[in-house]
């Protein structure tokens, strides 16, 4: 595989648009001095808040509570509650709009299964908003979880339901915490970690309503990521065959060490900010011009600048495995495009050289871009996963 692929810095979702404001950043930054003095600056400004913070009496604090509960009850506070909540009904109304029974390709009839939408309350009483397909003819094989990418979700995974439903495979999906159509601001993760429990919790859910019928997991991007960590936690891997990872986000970089080093800073200060100034454009995703219109164009699909604390959790959760990689010990299959500009196909390819699990491949596609499954050969991508899990439940009969 060539390795002159240039990846693009700190993003593994539907678009670039943090890495502008990065560049200008780095543009801006004349020495390393200068740099060491920004950061020193920035260090000791924190430390003046705590600082600050602390000379504060009790009486001070409980005053202060009071005062903030009390702005959450009128003006601004109460406004800004209430549009968030008018904002995750909207979406959710969207995505109940979202066309789930996808149509056969012979005489355009539907295919036979029982698809539906619920709401699934996560570790946090949120409200996380799901899909499942399932075959209405034949015994299931095995059950498909799906957990979707940054920025995107779970609705857009209805072809690939299909072809799975064809080979007798159920499928249920959900949609993160500030995605789709769960709970919480469009396009803020508080943290990536949360989305690891909610993910475990929902693969609980479903092992207890399929006794005896396998599960595997699958992530793509960031939400291979997550599905990554999940699995490394044994009371997960115990409850999958295997998982399936499609363009994860295994090594992320800031554009500029001075990003990483405030990050965490920011992230805590400002964490639902947006960067303003960003490219709109996007990272091309597909090689495919109607998947790339279609993606743009659905208005559950969060197109706007990346937050802070969303950028901040997914250079956290990326550290965490490239740190965790060899204790791996799940069976996986990784796919990615060689051209990927989002997230880094040697990255999965050191994956599978160094972790210790006894069942794992990998499958890099020449040329292809980030969304697999959106690139115009998804039937091979899909028809690769199908077999890879025929064959795990092939190796778990013997």
């Amino acid at each position: 595989m060539e390795r002159s692929v240039p990846v693009e810095e700190l993003t593994s979702g539907a678009s670039g648009r943090i890495i502008p404001v990065f560049r200008n950043i780095r543009r801006s930054v004349p020495s390393p001095a200068s740099l060491l003095r920004v950061l020193l600056f920035l260090h000791a400004l924190a430390m003046w808040f705590l600082l600050f913070i602390r000379r504060r009496s009790p009486i001070s604090w409980r005053s202060t509570a009071a005062s903030a509960s009390s702005r959450r009850r009128t003006g601004v506070g109460r406004w800004s509650a209430a549009a968030e909540e008018e904002d995750v009904l909207r979406r959710r109304a969207l995505a109940e709009r979202v066309e789930m029974a996808p149509l056969s390709e012979e005489g355009g009839g539907e295919v036979a299964c029982r698809c539906g939408t619920f709401l699934f309350l996560g570790p946090r009483r949120t409200a996380l908003y799901c899909r499942s397909w399932v075959p209405t003819s034949g015994g299931l094989r095995g059950i498909l979880v799906i957990i979707h990418g940054l920025n995107e979700h779970s609705g857009r995974y209805s072809h690939f339901a299909k072809q799975l439903m064809a080979c007798n495979f159920g499928v249920y999906a959900m949609d993160w915490i500030g995605h789709g159509g769960s709970d919480g601001l469009h396009g803020y993760v508080p943290s990536l970690d949360y989305v690891v429990e909610d993910t475990g919790k929902f693969l609980e859910k479903i092992k207890s309503d399929n006794p005896g019928v396998p599960c595997f997991l699958f992530g793509h991007s960031t939400g291979g990521a997550v599905v990554l960590k999940a699995a490394s936690y044994p009371h997960i891997e115990a409850m999958v065959e295997g998982i399936i990872l499609t363009s994860p986000a295994l090594r992320v970089k800031p554009a500029h060490p001075i990003v990483g080093a405030v990050a965490p800073i920011f992230s805590l200060v400002l964490p639902k900010f947006q960067f303003k100034g960003a490219n709109k454009r996007g990272i091309p995703v597909s090689r495919d011009p109607a998947a790339i219109s279609a993606k743009y164009s659905d208005p559950l699909v969060y197109t706007r600048p990346i937050r802070v604390r969303t950028g901040h959790e997914i250079l956290r959760i990326s550290s965490y495995l490239l740190q965790n990689m060899k204790s791996i010990t799940v069976p996986f299959f990784v796919l990615h495009g060689t051209a990927d500009r989002v997230t880094d196909p040697l990255a999965s390819q050191d994956l599978y050289n160094v972790a210790a699990s006894r069942h794992k491949d990998i499958k890099l596609y020449e040329g292809f871009l980030h969304d697999l499954l959106f690139e115009p050969e998804h039937d091979e991508v899909g028809g690769d996963i199908i077999n890879w899990m025929l064959k795990m439940l092939q190796l778990q009969n013997l």
